[in-house]
This record gives C-alpha cells, sequence and structure tokens, in this order.
C-alpha cells in the first residue's frame, strides 16, 4: 500500500504543480498592468470578471465530457443559469466602473430565459469596446491558464473519473462567490481611499493568494 501511495504521489505531484505554477504565472500579469500598463481598478475588476466566463467554458466542456446525453438537459440549464450570474454580476461592473451609457437589453430581447445569455452576450462586448490590446492579453493568458489545469487535472488526471455532469455544474458558484466578494471589498476601499499604486498592488496579491486556496481546495476535493 505505502509503495502504491508512492508512485501515485509521484505521478500527480508533477501534473499538479504544471497547473499551479501556471495560475500564478498568469496571476502576477495583472500586477505588471498595474505597474508598468497603469491600470486602475476598473481594469482589475472587469479582468477578474472575465475568468468566470472562462470557467464557466470549461465546466460546461467538463459536463459535455463526463456525460454527453446528460449535458443535453444539464448543459442548457448551466447556460441560462450561470450564463445570468454573470450576466447581472458584469452589468453591475460595467455601470459601476466604466464611463460607458450602456443599455443591458436591446429591443428585441430574446424569449424566455434565454434574456440571461443575451445578457451576458451584451455585457461581453461592451468589456471587449473598452478593453485595450494588453487587457486581451491577460484575457488570453487566463484561459490558457485554465486549459492547462483542464489538461492536467482533468483530461490526463483523475477528476474526469471521478465527476458528474451535476457535481460539475455546481462548482464555479462557490468560488466565484468567495473570489469576487473579497475582490469587491478591496475595490470599494480602493475607491475611498484613492486608487494608489501599492493598495492596487495589494489587490492583485489578495486575488493571487484567493485563487491559490481555492485552487487547491477545489482539486483536492474533485479528485478520487
Amino acid at each position: 500500500m505505502a509503495e502504491l501511495v508512492d508512485s501515485t504521489d509521484a505521478y500527480w505531484g508533477p501534473r499538479r504543480r504544471i497547473s499551479l505554477v501556471a495560475l500564478v504565472a498568469v496571476n502576477l500579469l495583472p500586477l505588471a498592468g498595474v505597474v508598468f500598463l497603469d491600470w486602475d481598478v476598473a481594469s482589475l475588476m472587469v479582468l477578474y470578471w472575465s475568468e468566470n466566463i472562462i470557467l464557466g467554458f470549461f465546466t460546461l466542456l467538463k459536463m459535455v465530457m463526463v456525460a454527453p446525453l446528460g449535458t443535453l438537459f444539464a448543459g442548457p440549464f448551466f447556460v441560462i443559469h450561470y450564463g445570468g450570474f454573470c450576466g447581472v454580476h458584469g452589468l453591475f461592473l460595467v455601470s459601476l466602473l466604466l464611463d460607458s451609457d450602456f443599455s443591458p437589453m436591446p429591443d428585441d430581447p430574446w424569449p424566455a430565459f434565454l434574456v440571461f445569455p443575451q445578457l451576458l452576450l451584451n455585457v461581453c462586448l461592451e468589456v471587449l469596446r473598452f478593453a485595450p490590446p494588453e487587457w486581451m492579453f491577460a484575457f488570453a493568458a487566463l484561459f490558457a491558464s485554465h486549459g492547462i489545469s483542464f489538461m492536467v487535472n482533468f483530461l490526463r488526471g483523475p477528476e474526469r473519473e471521478a465527476g458528474s455532469a451535476q457535481k460539475l455544474m455546481t462548482q464555479p458558484y462557490g468560488r466565484i462567490v468567495v473570489l469576487h466578494v473579497a475582490i469587491l471589498f478591496g475595490a470599494f476601499a480602493i475607491s475611498i481611499f484613492g486608487e494608489k499604486l501599492f493598495m492596487l498592488v495589494i489587490l492583485v496579491l489578495v486575488k493571487l493568494g484567493l485563487d491559490v486556496t481555492l485552487h487547491l481546495r477545489e482539486h483536492r476535493k474533485a479528485a478520487p
């Protein structure tokens, strides 16, 4: 038994380190944006919100791979519910932080509950309208980081065998709530005391620390 445990740790340990190193490296990019590119709190907040879209994409992809037939029913519900959750969150940030006359819903809304994915789409388009090129680079790096985690922890790791569509569908919410409540408090503190460089740096580091903690907890629970 001890030999089996040792071999398992040696096999999966490097995989976990790869995804963790990628996560840390990518989360340091906003630090460079703050120090060298004069990013403000709005740039940080909207970037961190956009990570929710990436998380939702990979969650849906995992659901399809674990239970293709089950996702035919659970997938649309997830897109509507999670999309609405992210859309309302994004609308709050856009209205609060961006100098925009953004109208979230057009004159021809999509039918029934599809209005929630439509809201998310409109918020994303508004964010892209304001996003500078280097911001898009940071977003692409976040996508790559989650892609690496998806490959090493899910595709080539043990989490695929241990997951179910229902279990996967609920995973993103806890991470989003904890992370963004903390970030929102930090952003409000910065708005009160002024956007001093050191406070923006602290916000980036707090997000990094929380992200690492939640990442390790999530994959520890997801592993069989």
